[in-house]
């Protein structure tokens, strides 16, 4: 149960090369960068839902059993087949354009998204 519960962004690092590689406009970009993404996590064993709410009410839910395949959806509305898996505690999944795990670390939460060189860092506090 160390994912569940309600977080909030404290920082992150690469935010701007990201989002420039993912295609993201850059009034989006700007928009987004100083916003604390809200993420909530339930958890129940291998069942997991996994909500994060955006700026201006956008919000997405990737419902996933780890090691079993599943529906989800990228921010952009891109649905997608994806397979999460854990391992060490982490979770990983490959997004169509970049790989993203998640860990706790310290009582953080910390996801990291992986396009190529470019990595996105993003540690969250629980409130």
């Amino acid at each position: 149960m160390a994912f569940a519960g309600r977080w909030e962004t404290e920082t992150q690092e690469g935010y701007d090369a990201f989002c420039k590689l993912l295609g993201i406009p850059d009034d989006v970009i700007e928009k987004g960068r100083d916003y604390k993404l809200i993420t909530e996590v339930t958890e129940s064993g291998s069942d997991y839902t996994w909500t994060q709410l955006y700026p201006a009410g956008a919000k997405i839910t990737n419902k996933f059993t780890v090691g079993k395949e599943c529906d989800m959806e990228t921010i952009g509305g891109k649905k997608f087949k994806a397979t999460v898996q854990k391992e060490g505690g982490k979770l990983s999944v490959t997004f169509p354009n970049y790989h993203h795990t998640s860990e706790i670390c310290g009582g953080k939460l910390v996801e990291t998204s992986t396009a190529g060189s470019v990595v996105l860092k993003r540690t969250s506090k629980k409130i």
